[in-house]
């Protein structure tokens, strides 16, 4: 298991050069964190990644090869086979309009804390429009 952790850690380290990233624990945390939706990742633990003593869930591994430009497989795992790592599309994606797809894009646009904040925004009004009905349905 080591080895393989040692391998991810030099595919990373040889993505992030040669999509033009230096290969440093600020770098991979300020892109990774303004990229990822979920819980922050630390210095500490991004240099956990790049040093070979730690591997990224399938989720975190989706959101490197995205940035990163490429397969979730081929970065986790090598070329070798073996493990499969399949990336689902949202299936919320079919039922959204142009508009809805445009809000989408520019949300993921912004930087993680403005996301934050447009999601306790929406989520206060959705609590508050839920209250509403509740309050409704019961009066009739």
């Amino acid at each position: 298991m080591q080895e393989a952790k040692a391998q991810f850690a030099q595919r990373l380290r040889d993505a992030m050069a040669a999509a033009g990233y230096e290969p440093k624990p600020a770098v991979l945390e300020r892109e990774f964190n303004t990229r990822h939706w979920g819980k922050p990742m630390t210095l500490h633990g991004v240099r956990r990644w790049l040093l070979g003593e730690t591997m990224p869930d399938h989720r975190k591994l989706a959101t490197l090869a995205d940035w990163l430009g490429v397969p979730a497989q081929e970065l986790g795992y090598g070329d070798e086979g073996g493990h499969r790592v399949r990336e689902r599309q949202p299936q919320w994606h079919s039922g959204l309009g142009y508009q809805d797809k445009e809000l989408f894009d520019i949300y993921l646009r912004l930087p993680v804390p403005k996301r934050r904040l447009a999601r306790d925004v929406i989520l206060a009004i959705a609590r508050a429009h839920a209250a509403e009905e509740a309050e409704r349905t019961g009066k009739d």
